[in-house]
């Protein structure tokens, strides 16, 4: 019985993330930009610092803009902003996409 709620509690937390395909887009595309930056700092050698890091957390702002604000360092701390973040503005995005399309057909 024990394994049923789990799966039932998990299952409603995911569908509270990536519920709708807008949520699940939003999170494919800051998977991506995290690949993306984590290629062009291991990959690519640059004479100079490399701007890549900044799009995954403007791609997460605001919450990642907060999460900077905390007293960690390093790549963990990175990744860890961009994906908490990211999760985050899924669920908003998911709950608006819910919302507008109750609202949508209510007013038909």
């Amino acid at each position: 019985m024990d394994g049923v709620r789990h799966r039932r509690r998990v299952r409603r937390v995911v569908s509270a993330v990536a519920g709708t395909w807008a949520a699940r887009a939003y999170l494919a595309l800051c998977g991506a930009l995290l690949v993306w930056v984590s290629a062009d700092a291991f990959l690519v050698s640059h004479e100079d610092a490399s701007m890549a890091g900044v799009v995954p957390l403007l791609a997460t702002a605001p919450l990642s803009m907060l999460f900077l604000l905390a007293p960690w360092e390093g790549i963990a701390a990175y990744v860890s902003v961009v994906v908490v973040s990211a999760l985050a503005n899924a669920a908003l995005v998911n709950w608006c996409v819910l919302a507008l399309g109750r609202s949508a057909g209510a007013a038909r």
